[in-house]
C-alpha cells in the first residue's frame, strides 16, 4: 500500500540514489594522478633548482661606509649574461645599500667584486638574487651613469 501523493514524489525525486560505477571512481582517480603530475611539475620548474646560484666569498669595510664585497656566480647556462643584485646591511639589520651587478657572459663559475655604498656604517653583504633579465642601462653597450 502506498501512501497518496507517494508515486508524484517518486516522478520527482527517483527512487533511489544512484551509484557510481567502478569505472568511473577509476577515471576520476586517473585524471587526480594526471593533473596532480602536472602541478608537481610546474612546481619543479617555477620552485627547484635555480638557474643562478651565487656564494658571497669576502665582504671587507671601506671609509665613507661603503663595502667591498666578493662573491661566486655559477649559471646554468654561462654564456648567457645575468645580473645579480647586492645588498649591504647595517647594525640594526636593515639594509643600508643595494646594488644591481653587470655578470658578462662567461664559462664556468665567475668571480665578480664590488663596492656597495651604504646610508650608515655596513656590518654584511649578500646576494639578494640573480636573473638573466638584464636591464637595458646594465648593458657593456650604454656608458656608466656616475
Amino acid at each position: 500500500m502506498t501512501a497518496p501523493g507517494s508515486t508524484m514524489l517518486e516522478d520527482r525525486y527517483g527512487t533511489k540514489p544512484r551509484r557510481a560505477s567502478k569505472r568511473s571512481y577509476w577515471v576520476i582517480g586517473a585524471i587526480a594522478l594526471v593533473v596532480g603530475g602536472v602541478v608537481a611539475w610546474i612546481g619543479y620548474q617555477n620552485i627547484g633548482s635555480a638557474a643562478i646560484e651565487t656564494q658571497t666569498t669576502t665582504f671587507s669595510n671601506l671609509p665613507d661606509d661603503r663595502m667591498k664585497m666578493t662573491f661566486d656566480v655559477t649559471r646554468d647556462t654561462p654564456g648567457r649574461p645575468a645580473v645579480c643584485i647586492v645588498r649591504v646591511r647595517v647594525l640594526d639589520g636593515s639594509e643600508g645599500g643595494r646594488k644591481e651587478v653587470y655578470i658578462p657572459p662567461g664559462a664556468g663559475t665567475t668571480t665578480v667584486s664590488t663596492v656597495v655604498t651604504s646610508r650608515g656604517e655596513p656590518v654584511t653583504a649578500d646576494v639578494f638574487g640573480c636573473s638573466y633579465q638584464v636591464p637595458a642601462y646594465l648593458s657593456t653597450h650604454m656608458p656608466p651613469s656616475g
